[in-house]
């Protein structure tokens, strides 16, 4: 459990309250600073990879931190996709059940979250911590490889996921905190996450090897 508590530890090692200040600003503008976001997320992995002792890096904006961002983000909405076409006809055979709308569209959104969380588990920490060492773009998009190394290293693995699930929990719950707690919330659950995928990373190893 030692990985948990210096996952969780991290976020906290930062030397200068401006990244907590740019990563909360970028969360509260979340749908026009998606990429930038998912750059530094990158950034924060490949730092904690780098050296796990040291805090989150700075944000430094760059072309690196932006093209890391799209690809990260467009990772995440491709796997999305089979999910989001599911939710319309999930919706509709849930309305008599469901007593019309939008209690229909709510209900379907929470079945389908399920299984898109599942994957997500199993494919971003390793896609994630590949790409952060190697900034080979086909590296996030490697589902096998992905599927290789959670067979290949599942306690490590399921170490960093039990990190990541509990962090984002912690991060959605902040939202009682007068609805204002949410935002560091969930820049803390990404830098707690970032930390745990790093520890998938192991050192001398092949960036894109399983």
């Amino acid at each position: 459990m030692r990985l948990v508590a210096d996952s969780f530890a991290w976020p906290f090692r930062s030397r200068s309250a401006a990244t907590w200040l740019i990563g909360a600003v970028c969360v509260l503008l979340l749908p026009i600073l998606f990429i930038p976001l998912l750059g530094y997320a990158i950034a924060a992995t490949r730092g904690a990879e780098a050296d796990p002792s040291s805090g989150p890096p700075p944000w430094r904006m760059s072309a690196r931190l932006l093209t890391d961002g799209f690809w990260a983000a467009t990772a995440i909405l491709l796997s999305m996709l089979p999910f989001a076409i599911a939710l319309n006809p999930l919706a509709a055979a849930l309305r008599g059940l469901a007593r019309g709308e939008p209690t229909a569209h709510v209900v379907a959104l929470l079945i389908l979250a399920l299984p898109w969380g599942l994957l997500a588990l199993l494919m971003f920490p390793h896609a994630t911590s590949r790409f952060a060492a190697s900034g080979a773009p086909l590296d996030m998009f490697d589902v096998a490889a992905s599927l290789r190394g959670v067979r290949t290293d599942f306690m490590t693995w399921n170490v960093a996921a039990a990190a990541i699930v509990t962090a984002w929990a912690i991060g959605i719950a902040c939202v009682g905190l007068l609805c204002v707690g949410i935002v560091p919330g969930v820049f803390y659950a990404i830098l707690v996450s970032a930390h745990a995928a790093a520890a998938l990373h192991r050192p001398g190893q092949s960036p894109s090897a399983g």
